[in-house]
């Protein structure tokens, strides 16, 4: 990520910018004498403020996707625009979350999430109160003087969404987040996205192989095929909002699921 000027300060609240997948493909080795599709030509169109899941089996490219729209990874054709910008170069106003928390060691979960501002060469104090407020809405506040090894993994991957948070992006990325969490945890830190995504509406990609995840958090869910990935369908999630912490609560929410599990039936990803 590029710098911002010195002196900058932190943007303020977004309501998120869309996003524009055209086309979007990615084969590896094109050069080569066995080349590698991982995604074949993919259209997706994110409304500003939406929460969007790709859910899919392992290996299905939905990963790869997200790299692209990152701007780390060259789309071997089609187009990515944000806003009304056509992609060209890693993303700058965006937050990234993996299911590897990826903290320093010898740096508290304070100064993790302060990092941001460092590497850019912002002015710290306004981040330190942003730091603040975030850690206390995430149930952090005893945390922040504490290493990475003191926490518990739930409590390190909400440092973690701290993080992608703390500079208020206009789009959040998120590739299998709660992939590493227990259950319960899964639970909670899906309720604690959910009730910040709420407040602040950036434009969110969430990736992800879990079913109940898609459907508990998204507007829209795609779901997609294994290698060579692609899109089978696309789903508008109608559910309530805040959802409910235990997702069987809600009748519809059982329609949603089975729909996506057919799907996987029919691709051969489970068997029933």
């Amino acid at each position: 990520m590029s710098p911002a000027p010195a002196g900058a300060a932190v943007a303020p609240v977004s309501t998120g910018k869309a996003i524009r997948i055209d086309g979007v493909g990615k084969t590896y080795g094109e050069d080569t004498a066995t080349p590698f599709t991982a995604l074949q030509p993919t259209t997706i169109a994110i409304k500003p403020g939406e929460f969007v899941s790709v859910v899919g089996p392992s290996g299905c490219g939905k990963s790869t996707l997200m790299l692209m729209v990152a701007g780390l990874l060259e789309a071997s054709q089609g187009t990515i625009s944000i806003g009304d910008k056509p992609l060209s170069g890693a993303l700058t106003d965006v937050g990234i979350a993996f299911q590897d928390h990826l903290l320093l060691d010898f740096r508290t979960a304070e100064e993790n999430v302060l990092l941001q501002g460092v590497i850019r060469k912002l002015p710290l104090d306004p981040i330190r109160a942003r730091t603040k407020e975030l850690f206390a809405r995430l149930g952090l506040t005893r945390a922040a003087d504490r290493y990475p090894n003191q926490l518990s993994g739930g409590m390190r991957q909400r440092v973690s969404l701290a993080r992608a948070l703390v500079l208020r992006p206009s789009i959040l990325l998120m590739d299998e987040p709660f992939g590493a969490l227990d259950a319960l945890t899964r639970v909670q830190v899906r309720h604690d996205l959910e009730q910040l995504w709420m407040t602040e509406r950036p434009t969110v990609l969430f990736i992800t192989h879990s079913v109940e995840e898609a459907v508990g958090l998204s507007d829209r869910v795609f779901v997609m095929a294994p290698s060579p990935g692609h899109v089978v369908d696309e789903m508008t999630i109608d559910l309530p909002r805040p959802r409910p912490v235990a997702l069987g609560e809600e009748p519809a929410f059982a329609t949603y699921a089975n729909r996506i599990y057919d799907h996987f039936a029919r691709l051969g990803v489970i068997h029933r």
